[in-house]
């Protein structure tokens, strides 16, 4: 009888024990504190989109249901925030940021002295997995990848880190096209502003997915002529448009394309800073993909992008950052001095 009695209060004791430790984490970190999520491009570009539609579930996914706030960090594709991250933003797990593919790989392939890796930051996960385009505006001469290996193209860049800018650098390489890149452009609704004003034949390095949140209308009407696709495999919507991959003639430049096309099974990621706590981290992944199983978030998600989000975990999202970080240095030598990412 006593035995009985001293097990049931030793439970007792440990339900206890364990609720105020769940009661302690849920009023830790998050509770009563902003949660931010920042945004390495402009207004109205898909990254913010997407970071907005975010912000609005995964407060309540997170211990606390802190406050969740959106700030624009727009500046170098991405660098700008990305140095943020890594040099001033808090390490408890409250502040993350929305990217593009193209700061992904820049450490990896940047000229420029950087004193981390995106291997070394806290992976929380990715929105999508897509594929990128090189198109032209629908009025242009340049409608096809062959057009673009006879006569000189130009396409809008956001910067050095951005695919915009890596892409078309990437495929006179390869495949001996002349794009002509015209840098500088803050964000996507620039680009695309450029692009109907004449500035620039069109955009290279355009995921499918920022394409559709923020101009639908676009492909709707057929503004775009879609020369080349960048990715692994082909996008479904997309099976008429020839994959570089497939048109690259010699395996040398097949390998240096896959380093680069390989962030694309991450599009629209999103980091925290190095260093976060393991059980921050492992929370803050935690809310992020139930976020995305929230059937409000996906039929909202489905209704701007066009299609349901296809995620990968942070687990997942940090295992491809450290194989993209293990390239071989020869292979990221050859990338360096094709890109020069410096200039």
């Amino acid at each position: 009888m006593t035995r009985s009695i001293l097990l049931r209060a030793l439970m007792l004791t440990g339900a206890c024990m364990s609720a105020s430790f769940a009661q302690a984490q849920s009023e830790g970190y998050f509770k009563g504190k902003p949660f931010i999520i920042a945004v390495g491009g402009t207004a109205g570009g898909g990254i913010d989109i997407g970071a907005r539609m975010m912000s609005r579930f995964i407060g309540k996914h997170l211990p606390g249901e802190p406050s969740v706030q959106v700030q624009l960090m727009p500046g170098a594709g991405g660098v700008r925030l990305v140095e943020h991250l890594f040099q001033v933003a808090p390490k408890d797990g409250s502040f993350i940021g929305a990217f593009a593919t193209g700061p992904i790989i820049e450490p990896l392939i940047s000229t420029r002295e950087v004193k981390y890796k995106i291997s070394d930051f806290t992976a929380i996960g990715a929105l999508e997995k897509d594929v990128s385009f090189c198109t032209t505006w629908h009025t242009s001469p340049i409608k096809t990848i062959a057009d673009a290996q006879k006569t000189e193209t130009t396409v809008a860049g956001t910067g050095a880190a951005s695919s915009t800018d890596i892409f078309p650098l990437a495929l006179n390489a390869t495949l001996g096209t002349k794009f002509k890149l015209i840098s500088g452009y803050v964000g996507t609704q620039e680009t695309i502003m450029a692009i109907e004003r004449g500035e620039t034949d069109g955009r290279c390095g355009w995921g499918w997915s920022s394409l559709r949140s923020s101009k639908p209308d676009w492909i709707r009407d057929k503004k775009l002529n879609f020369l080349v696709q960048l990715g692994l495999e082909k996008h479904p919507d997309a099976m008429d448009v020839p994959l570089a991959i497939d048109l690259i003639p010699d395996q040398a430049g097949k390998q240096l394309m896959r380093v680069l096309v390989a962030p694309q099974n991450i599009t629209r990621p999103y980091l925290a800073p190095p260093g976060i706590p393991a059980d921050r981290a492992r929370e803050v992944r935690g809310a992020f993909m139930a976020a995305l199983k929230d059937p409000a978030l996906v039929a909202e998600f489905t209704k701007v992008m066009g299609e349901e989000p296809t995620p990968t975990s942070g687990e997942d999202m940090q295992k491809l950052l450290n194989e993209m970080y293990a390239t071989p240095p020869d292979v990221v030598a050859k990338l360096k001095a094709i890109l020069k990412t410096d200039k």
